[in-house]
């Protein structure tokens, strides 16, 4: 990912030295399984760790593999090599990677990172989540115009907005956990899965030890089904981002403009015009969505290998993965600092509310008149024709409707149609599902 779209925790974690400190780990819990099984001699694991403690696997490190690559084309050999220069431990190093191949070792440590990466997701979920809490929560009693098909349709509580956000976040939130749960596998089963040249004690002692859970039944790799959910997950978060960018993208145009996102002190929003405030940041965020959609695709792909295992999926991870995940957490930190900051001008939400002259109550007119006793169409015909010359003569639905002949609806009676309260009386209900 380029460093515009990192964040540190994540540029850190999908780092090169990251990757092979947790290959190490991985390489380590292995020789722990094996002198327990009394295949290799005691101590090993334990001077590895030590050393990997008193010296950690550094940029440097990443530098000599990429060197031993250069020769080998062989990133696994190249680090087993490096290690064991690294450790200085030439018996160490004799044992290193017993019975192994090197999908043991990066798969399993490529789902360990995987898992703190949707941590790390779903930590900076939960603070979006709090921000639109506390949006929904501030304007839940808040009148203003819903739209439909871009058109003003009728009055509802500006809060469900946020509170319909904070929902879909919520299922986000599931999606994301299951696909956790799904990615957190380790494999050590050998060259072609079946156990051949490392029993399963040792999977299950490298699981263990890195909080995952062996394989059911690998090949020579984890199943890429798994990855796709991961992925799927992001994309389907992606979408409810974009979501919430393009409403209030929509709210913060200048015909509009019921919200605008921060405008911090000293930010330009355009080069040429000094007037302008862009909703920068979200449009951002819409874009980042598109990524996020678009990482899904290839992951769908890499599902399909040949027979036991290819590997016309690593080129592949070695892109998706990293940025996938970094993207999305950029992305949920940014749509919370916008959030946070976002200015809500309640008294243009009373300017749009009004805006059609009383048009928006149309169908309480219509209900109520055929309470009244009138057939629908004719209810229907009476509040259309007024609501029709409305738009022409520009003047108040109430008004044209009070000097209808044909309008049985009069004075107090009528005027208590064009009164946005009632259409917020359940709000409260709504509310009690999120326990808010």
């Amino acid at each position: 990912m380029i460093a515009r779209y990192q964040t540190p925790e994540m540029a850190a974690l999908w780092s090169e030295e990251s990757r092979y400190r947790m290959w190490a780990l991985v390489e380590a819990y292995a020789l722990e399984a094996w002198e327990a099984l009394g295949q290799v001699p005691r101590g090993l694991a334990k001077r590895l760790l030590e050393k990997l403690e008193e010296k950690p696997l550094t940029e440097a490190f990443a530098g000599r593999v990429a060197e031993i690559e250069a020769s080998t084309r062989h990133d696994l050999v190249a680090f087993t090599r490096a290690l064991t220069e690294w450790t200085g431990d030439e018996e160490v190093g004799r044992y290193l990677h017993l019975g192994l191949t090197s999908s043991d070792i990066v798969d399993t440590a490529q789902n360990a990172l995987l898992v703190k990466a949707l941590d790390l997701v779903l930590e900076e979920l939960r603070g979006v989540e709090e921000a639109l809490e506390r949006l929904a929560l501030r304007y839940r009693h808040t009148p203003a115009i819903a739209r439909t098909h871009g058109v003003h349709a009728e009055p509802t509580a500006f809060g469900l907005r946020f509170l319909s956000f904070l929902a879909a976040f919520a299922r986000d939130k599931e999606r994301l956990g299951r696909a956790k749960e799904t990615i957190g596998v380790a494999m050590l089963s050998g060259s072609v899965g079946n156990y051949a040249h490392v029993p399963p004690e040792v999977e299950a002692h490298v699981a263990g030890r890195l909080g995952l859970r062996p394989e059911p039944v690998s090949t020579q790799v984890v199943p890429r089904d798994r990855h796709a959910e991961v992925l799927a997950a992001l994309a389907i978060l992606g979408g409810n981002l974009e979501r919430v960018a393009v409403e209030l993208r929509h709210l913060q145009r200048t015909e509009v403009l019921e919200v605008e996102e921060p405008f911090r002190e000293g930010q330009t929003g355009s080069s040429s015009m000094p007037h302008k405030k862009n909703p920068v940041g979200l449009e951002n965020l819409t874009g980042v969505a598109r990524l996020l959609r678009g990482y899904l695709g290839p992951a769908l792909e890499d599902i399909a290998l040949w027979h036991e295992r290819d590997i016309s999926h690593s080129s592949v991870e070695r892109v998706i993965l990293p940025d996938a995940t970094t993207l999305a957490h950029y992305a949920l930190r940014r749509l919370r600092g916008i959030l946070l900051g976002l200015v809500v001008h309640e008294e243009n939400l009373w300017r749009n509310l009004d805006l059609t002259r009383g048009l928006v109550y149309s169908q309480g007119v219509l209900n109520a008149l055929i309470q009244r006793g009138l057939s629908r169409d004719q209810a229907y015909a009476i509040v259309q024709r007024n609501a029709l010359r409305s738009w022409e003569e520009k003047r108040p639905l109430a008004e044209l409707l009070e000097e209808d002949p044909e309008n049985p609806l009069k004075g107090e009676a009528l005027k208590a149609l064009f009164d946005p309260a009632p259409f917020l009386r359940h709000v409260e209900a709504i509310y009690a599902r999120f326990g808010l």
